[in-house]
């Protein structure tokens, strides 16, 4: 036995002992506050579109607004990360503040209506521009080196991704513009709910697809 293997420990590992493998990354669910994130995205919209069927708009303003402090004091309780738990705070603050200032219930979807039209336009403009969204942020996140836009296949899948997206954001504003300039209060709910996280998880499932088509091209190692 040689003076370095004396060092060594059972099966020649380090003195240190076995390295630690790295902590697993979390997954999108995950990180949007996993199934139970679904929830407490839906629940201050139902509650304000419920309540504003019986009560007054003044009402409403304060069963939403308390709604909204229980589900993010809840969350904190639980553990969940601050950003994550008073993201949903900031946001139903942001809509309830509008409809105070505007009198009209329906306003409080307007932020969530043209935000999707923002989003839509500036994936096809990334598509269009031939450095699709989907594929600036997987090469930002590797490392930003990688000239992934001279692979037609990963370029492809970008597009594919990112167009999910737009397509996911486009459907959501056409949708409830529609109800919104219908003064269709309780449908927007409804839509907003329905056309909320399952779309999401669809067009993620087509972005997490075209991500990893460019690591296994564009990554060997991994």
């Amino acid at each position: 036995m040689t003076a370095t293997d004396s060092h060594r420990g059972p099966a020649g590992e380090e003195p240190g002992g076995p390295v630690p493998a790295p902590a697993p990354q979390p997954t999108l669910l995950e990180q949007t506050g996993g199934p139970m994130g679904f929830v407490y995205s839906a629940v201050p919209v139902v509650v304000f579109v419920a309540a504003n069927a019986f009560l007054s708009l003044t009402a409403t303003i304060i069963v939403s607004v308390a709604v909204g402090l229980v589900i993010t004091g809840y969350r904190l309780l639980r553990g969940e990360r601050f950003s994550l738990a008073a993201g949903g705070l900031l946001g139903l603050a942001v809509a309830i503040g509008i409809v105070a200032l505007t009198g009209s219930a329906r306003d409080f979807f307007v932020v969530g209506i043209w935000a999707y039209l923002v989003a839509f336009v500036v994936a096809l403009a990334s598509v269009l521009a031939r450095r699709p969204l989907s594929g600036v942020v997987w090469n930002l996140v590797h490392g930003g080196t990688h000239d992934w836009r001279a692979d037609r296949r990963v370029l492809r899948a970008h597009d594919v991704a990112t167009l999910a997206a737009a397509a996911v954001s486009g459907a959501r504003f056409g949708v409830q513009q529609w109800l919104y300039v219908s003064y269709e209060t309780g449908w927007l709910g409804v839509a907003r709910v329905a056309m909320g996280w399952p779309l999401t998880i669809l067009a993620a499932l087509v972005v997490v697809w075209a991500w990893r088509r460019s690591s296994k091209r564009l990554l060997p190692s991994a």
